[in-house]
């Protein structure tokens, strides 16, 4: 609703909302914030809203259980007994309001373990878990039999076929559960209209052995691990709209992975991690041994690569970048001296870098550039810098730095490269970041504060600051060499002591 209210003595008008109106806007602002905010955050689990019973289902596949099967066959299935396959954790489900005596993993994992080994193609699992009862029902069916023959006069045999013997025991179990591995969230609300969000992982570790009935070697021993997140997303308004009218809407949904689904996941990939390990190890024989080296077992081998080189979460921590780069540029320039009006140029810049450690480089740069103004100053200049550089993330795809160093800029008055012109010397110092495309290439872009250490360069000395200029740039870095890194020392120490490895 509008009003006309007079605006002075000429008797004009001005149009002016009314409050309602202003809250009403306000109001549908706030909705558009919500709705933009759920789908961007997850609109299919928003709106999946379990209003009304469902029918039973078939369990649920993982994408281990797909590779599991995915697996080439065997030369000869493996019988294999397990007895027990339990948690030994020890843990109890971590809950806000205190204790609980729910477990935190499965009780099951037993039958986990048994329908993986049957999925995988490669072995044949046997009842040992409950023997007790298969034992006494053959006791049964051999008492029932003696009665019908003595019954009946007939002399048929009682014996009963004899039960399959197991040549590897299985043995291990789910050996930890690690609550709350990584939490965090975000929020933001603004006159009582907001939303926030928070996620929690957790972690479970299986181990599993395989064992020889025979003789009790231990023949392999494997482990894996799988991560369980947690998420909540939640938004309101808690607004007054009107005089006494006061307005609340809240709306959220939380999303738990499945503990169960996670143990299934890790118990298939250690089963899957025994079978390849086991090939390796020529402890059986695939029937193909040339599909070996095609998928799923490729990319197994190629995850074991990267295990020294990844932290628990899968984040690589080891030094992509080769000792020396080579780099190449435009940088942009914008004079800061005393003459106004400046004006932003563009140039080449050149450098290389030798990178002592992950996190430190030092490099030396030329470059070919200009400084000028609209109308009273303009100079072809070169510089040479020799600078530090510190990445803050020196492991990650994407890292900031910072950088600083000295460095030396000229005037190149007759020719582009006439180096007879003083030499001013300078400060520098600035930030930025890299992306690396692959191993051997990045992409940087940076900006940097270059100070001069006096107030000659323009020919004018006139304020009580020296000239300076801003410099951005961005460009390529080409790496070559040896990586530096603590991971790589830690493989190279492990294929001495292992030279087959």
């Amino acid at each position: 609703m509008a009003v006309f209210i007079p605006d002075g003595p000429d008797g004009h008008y001005k149009t002016k909302l009314m409050p309602t109106k202003i809250y009403a806007q306000n109001l549908y602002k706030a909705l558009i914030v919500i709705t933009l905010a759920m789908m961007a955050s997850g609109c299919g689990s928003y709106l999946y809203q379990p209003i009304q019973q469902t029918k039973a289902r078939l369990g649920e596949e993982t994408q281990s259980t797909l590779d599991l099967r995915s697996l080439p066959g065997p030369k000869e299935k493996i019988v294999v007994a397990v007895y027990k396959f339990r948690d030994q954790t020890g843990q109890y489900k971590p809950t806000e309001g205190g204790t609980s005596w729910s477990t935190a993993v499965t009780q099951g994992a037993t039958n986990i373990l048994i329908k993986a080994l049957d999925d995988s193609g490669w072995f044949v699992p046997i009842e040992r878990e409950n023997v007790g009862n298969l034992l006494n029902e053959r006791k049964i069916i051999r008492s029932s039999r003696a009665q019908y023959n003595n019954e009946t006069g007939e002399g048929k045999d009682n014996l009963l076929p004899p039960l399959l013997y197991a040549g590897v025991i299985l043995e291990g179990g789910i050996v930890s559960y690690d609550a709350n591995v990584i939490t965090g969230g975000a929020g933001l609300r603004y006159f009582g209209v907001g939303g926030s969000s928070q996620y929690r992982q957790d972690r479970v570790t299986v181990y599993l052995r395989a064992v020889s009935a025979s003789n009790g070697k231990i023949l392999k021993t494997v482990y894996t691990s799988k991560t369980i997140l947690s998420q909540q997303l939640d938004g309101g308004m808690f607004q007054f709209v009107k005089y006494k009218r006061l307005l609340e809407v809240e709306t959220g949904f939380t999303y738990n992975e499945p503990s169960e689904l996670a143990v299934t996941e890790a118990i298939e990939r250690a089963v899957m991690s025994l079978v390849i390990e086991g090939v390796d190890d020529e402890l059986w024989t695939p029937q193909e041994p040339r599909l070996m080296a095609e998928s799923p077992v490729k990319e197994y081998k190629k995850e074991k690569e990267m295990i020294a080189k990844t932290d628990i979460f899968g984040k690589r921590i080891d030094n992509r970048r080769g000792i020396v780069a080579v780099q190449a540029g435009a940088a942009s320039l914008l004079y800061q001296g005393d003459y106004p009006n400046p004006l932003l140029t563009t140039g080449l810049d050149l450098g290389f870098q030798v990178n002592p450690s992950p996190a430190l480089g030092l490099g030396f740069n030329f470059g070919l550039n200009s400084l000028s103004t609209k109308k009273f100053y303009s100079s072809q200049v070169s510089y040479f810098d020799f600078s530090a550089s510190y990445r803050l993330f020196p492991y990650d795809q994407f890292t900031p730095y910072l950088t600083g160093g000295i460095g030396f800029l000229t005037e190149n008055r007759e020719t582009r490269f006439d180096f007879g012109s003083p030499f001013y010397p300078k400060l520098h110092v600035g930030a930025g970041f890299e992306v690396l495309v692959n191993d051997a290439t990045g992409i940087r872009f940076s900006a940097d504060y270059n100070y001069l250490t006096n107030d000659r360069l323009d020919l004018v000395e006139q304020g009580k600051y020296n000239d300076f200029f801003w410099r951005g740039n961005i460009g390529v870095n080409f790496y070559f060499g040896r990586k530096v890194e603590g991971a790589r020392k830690f493989e190279t120490e492990k294929e001495k002591r292992n030279p087959g490895f």
